[in-house]
Parts: C-alpha cells; sequence; structure tokens
C-alpha cells in the first residue's frame, strides 16, 4: 500500500516537472520570438518639392530655339533639387536589426533624390542606400563591413537628416556613399574614433579600378553639441591616370542657447594631377545658425562659401570658372521648418552669387546670380 502511494505521488510531481517544463520551454520560445520582433525596425520617409526661379526661366530648351525639344533646368549646381514645378524626391525605406552583438541595415530608395544618389550603382543595385552587417566585437570596438552614407561633412542624402531642403555644394561634391570595411572605437565617454579601408569614392557597388580610400576620423561629443574631424586620402581611379585624392574635413554643431544651435562645416580636397602640373580641388566653410521660435516651428539660415581651384572637379558644372580654371560662389538659403506631427513643411528662398557667369536670366543671358524659392514636403515614419 504503502509503495502505490509512492509511486502515485512520484506521477503526480513527474507530471507537475513536465507541465512546468513544457511551460518554460513555450514562454522561452515566446521570449525569443518576442525579443527578436522587438529588436526588429522599420523606418523612413517620403518626400516631394515645389521650385521655382525668380528672375531666370525654369525651363528652356536645347539651345536650338525650341523649349519643347530636350528641356534643361536651370538650377544651382547642387545635388538633388534641380527640378522646376512640383517634382518628386524619394520614398526611402531601413529595416533594420539591432541585436546585442550583431545587427544590419537595409536601406532603400526609390525616386529621382535616391538615384542622384547611387549613380554609380546599375541594376538591382540603384535602390540601395546603404547596405551593411555590423559586429560589436566589444563594449569599445564595433565593425561595420558593406556599404554605408559617407562620415564626412554636415549633410546626408536623406531630407529628414538635414535642415535646409536644398543641399550645399560642399556636400554635393563630396562623397555620398562608401564600400567597404570600418571599425568604430569608444575612447571614453566624451572621444570616439573610426579607421576604415574602402572602394574609391561612390563606387560602392564593386571596385573596378583595384585601388582603396583609406578615411579616419577623431570625434568628440558633449551633452550640448559634437565635433568631428574628418579625413580620406587614397586613389579614386586606375593608378596612373588619376592621382590620389586628399580630402579633410571639420564638422561641428552646438546648442549656444535653449534656442540657438549653431552648426559649422569646413572642407578642403586636392587631387593630384593626371602630368606635370599643380593640383586641383575645391574647398569651402559653411555656416547652420537656427533659431526654435516654438514646439512647430524653427527657422535657419545656410551661409556657404565654396570655392575651385586649377579646374578642381574637372568641369563637372558646379560654378564657372576663369581660364585659371578657378571659381567660386557664395550661396545663401533661407529656409523656415514647420511640423506638423510626421509631416514637415521646408519654404525656403536660395540666393546663389557666383565669380564667373554661371546661370541664365530670362533673356537666356549669362550671368552670375540666381535666386530661387523651393516649398519641401516631407513625411517621416
Amino acid at each position: 500500500m504503502k509503495t502505490k502511494t509512492v509511486t502515485n505521488f512520484l506521477k503526480k510531481v513527474c507530471l507537475v516537472a513536465l507541465a512546468l517544463a513544457s511551460f518554460t520551454t513555450v514562454a522561452q520560445e515566446e521570449s525569443e520570438e518576442k525579443s527578436w520582433i522587438e529588436n526588429f525596425s522599420v523606418s523612413g520617409s517620403v518626400d516631394g518639392y515645389y521650385r521655382y526661379n525668380i528672375g531666370a526661366p525654369n525651363r528652356i530648351g536645347d539651345f536650338d530655339g525650341d523649349p519643347t525639344t530636350d528641356p534643361s533646368y536651370i538650377a544651382p549646381g547642387t545635388s538633388f533639387v534641380n527640378q522646376s514645378g512640383f517634382a518628386l524626391g524619394m520614398a526611402n525605406v531601413i529595416l533594420g536589426y539591432e541585436g546585442d552583438k550583431v545587427g544590419f541595415v537595409a536601406d532603400l530608395v526609390f525616386g529621382q533624390r535616391g538615384e542622384d544618389a547611387v549613380f554609380n550603382s546599375d541594376g538591382s543595385a540603384q535602390i540601395v542606400n546603404q547596405l551593411y552587417a555590423y559586429w560589436n566585437v566589444s563594449e569599445s570596438v564595433k565593425l561595420t563591413v558593406g556599404n554605408f552614407n559617407t562620415y564626412l561633412g554636415y549633410e546626408v542624402i536623406s531630407p529628414t537628416g538635414n535642415f535646409n531642403y536644398s543641399t550645399s555644394y560642399m556636400f554635393s561634391y563630396g562623397p555620398f556613399s562608401h564600400t567597404g570595411l570600418k571599425a568604430d572605437f569608444t575612447l571614453n565617454d566624451n572621444w570616439s574614433a573610426m579607421l576604415a579601408i574602402m572602394n574609391p569614392t561612390d563606387f560602392t557597388e564593386s571596385n573596378p579600378f583595384d585601388t582603396y580610400i583609406i578615411g579616419a576620423q577623431l570625434g568628440y561629443s558633449a551633452d550640448n553639441g559634437s565635433a568631428y574631424l574628418n579625413f580620406r586620402y587614397g586613389n579614386e581611379g586606375f593608378p596612373g591616370l588619376v592621382g590620389p585624392t586628399f580630402q579633410a574635413d571639420l564638422t561641428t554643431g552646438w546648442d549656444v542657447a535653449e534656442e540657438f544651435y549653431l552648426g559649422i562645416n569646413a572642407t578642403y580636397l586636392s587631387t593630384d594631377p593626371q602630368a606635370d602640373g599643380d593640383a586641383g580641388g575645391f574647398y569651402g566653410v559653411a555656416l547652420y545658425p537656427q533659431y526654435k521660435t516654438s514646439e512647430k516651428f524653427t527657422i535657419g539660415i545656410r551661409g556657404e562659401y565654396f570655392a575651385l581651384y586649377n579646374d578642381g572637379l574637372l568641369g563637372l558644372g558646379a560654378v564657372g570658372v576663369d581660364t585659371e580654371g578657378d571659381g567660386s560662389v557664395v550661396a545663401a538659403t533661407l529656409t523656415g521648418s514647420y511640423d506638423i506631427g510626421s509631416l514637415t513643411l521646408k519654404p525656403e528662398l536660395r540666393l546663389d552669387s557666383t565669380s564667373e557667369d554661371t546661370f541664365l536670366d530670362n533673356d537666356l543671358e549669362a550671368t552670375k546670380s540666381l535666386s530661387s524659392f523651393v516649398l519641401g514636403a516631407i513625411y517621416k515614419f
């Protein structure tokens, strides 16, 4: 009798233990599934704009007298916001996973702004803005491999990351993206560093030249702002045909007061000549003061000076140049930013004034200045 009672008791204990084990397994699986979902994110934006030249035509023909044939647009020589009338920006979808040690980002772009941003890509890769994986080796070291947006400069490709809707000359002619391997180092609570080896600039899909770029960054951050000193050096094309390029760039921004912010960007780029002669390149500086008038509205101005020397940029049309290959531009952009929930409206007035004739007036005569109005609309999710 006693044996039977003990046996029944043991059976009950086993059943309870089995039930608890099953419950624990199911709970653990549900917890792991929930954890994976919580670590996965979807974000992005859509944007469009209206642009109108003041004192200049908004569309001209190909100088053949027929404005309906092969139309071209008069716009500042900067990226993205260069069409007249109502125009599309891009749709941006960012998929990400952030684990304890590893993660990835797949940043996809569709539309005119996206196409301009990934201009060196073909086929299916033409929608890839960023595509990289990372490994947190330790609390102070992070490795990233793949295609990532540039670490140089104040402005970025996505309009959600910029205060002004149109972009600067320094951003437009600096690098957009890189493909390679970079290592980020957290030195202490304030200081950081980065080292990278990358394909030639903006060759994000592959490396057709068998040359590489070395990148470096030293950063300082505090509660009221940050400063980053950036470098890149290397051959951007076939050795012997294109000389090495060196760029130094300073990006910094600080909350001067509760309502007032000041950003600064300065850059210098030099490319060695293909034959005997002097190096050519560009340099510039821009100030980004912004004043927050209310919770919904902020007003700011970008004042930029940008100069080419010795045929820098090889005639890409940034600004007109003289017989020595030198030219410069002073560009002032006044922007308002008004938030309506997740929608931001950005009206702005822009004036570009160049040292040489760069634009056309209403009589199709060459002129040194261009004024324009832009209204950008950005929805962020």
